[in-house]
């Protein structure tokens, strides 16, 4: 659940977000680690311990992102986390590539081709591979669909609607998602918070 306010402060310009009690078991990690790698402002603070379990509080700032190659073996510790990946790779300058993917493409849809899909709809550079993608960032340039409002289709995927629900964030006109009810399963708060995000920056 943090990847999304974390991407989400990365590529909206002025952002500065903090995200609390996030769980930072070196399994789960890789989203945060790639970030970093790729010159993310992200600061983390208050590190404890709960139940057992290493917790932290994340601080996110609008940063410009510059692409990285992902090595394969860092897949188990975000497969999850992908598809907001793929939409912070989008902003980056230079390219970001990615093999070793396979497992998304049998997730509640598949991942890959409708991130490839919906991104390149609102204006990003992808190249589908079968086990990964290659984007082109636009070096924080915003993202725009060609013909109006673009619609994505989230084929009742909670990860891919929240993921473009992200790039809206950063999208010049904005977008619209075919269906976010599935969210409601995994993060019922997932569209206020963001409502929130949005309002406090207005």
């Amino acid at each position: 659940s943090a990847a999304f306010p974390v991407v989400a402060a990365l590529i909206t310009p002025g952002s500065d977000v903090t995200v609390t009690n996030v769980g930072m078991n070196p399994t789960r990690t890789g989203l945060f680690r790639l970030l970093r790698a790729m010159g993310a402002d992200l600061t983390i603070i208050n590190e404890r311990e709960v139940g057992g379990e290493p917790v932290a509080d994340l601080v996110a700032r609008h940063s410009a992102l510059t692409g990285i190659d992902v090595p394969p073996d860092i897949a188990p510790s975000m497969i999850d986390e992908f598809p907001v990946f793929f939409v912070a790779a989008a902003h980056a300058s230079g390219t970001t590539r990615t093999s070793g993917l396979d497992e998304l493409r049998v997730k509640e849809s598949d991942r890959l081709a409708l991130m490839a899909q919906g991104l390149a709809r609102i204006g990003a550079s992808v190249e589908e591979k079968e086990d990964g993608l290659i984007i082109a960032g636009r070096g924080g340039d915003p993202l725009s669909g060609s013909n109006g409002t673009p619609t994505i289709a989230a084929e009742l995927d909670h990860r891919i609607a929240m993921s473009f629900a992200v790039a809206g964030l950063a999208t010049r006109g904005g977008l619209i998602i075919d269906d976010m009810s599935p969210v409601a399963t995994s993060f019922p708060g997932f569209t206020a918070m963001l409502d929130r995000l949005r309002d406090a920056a207005a």
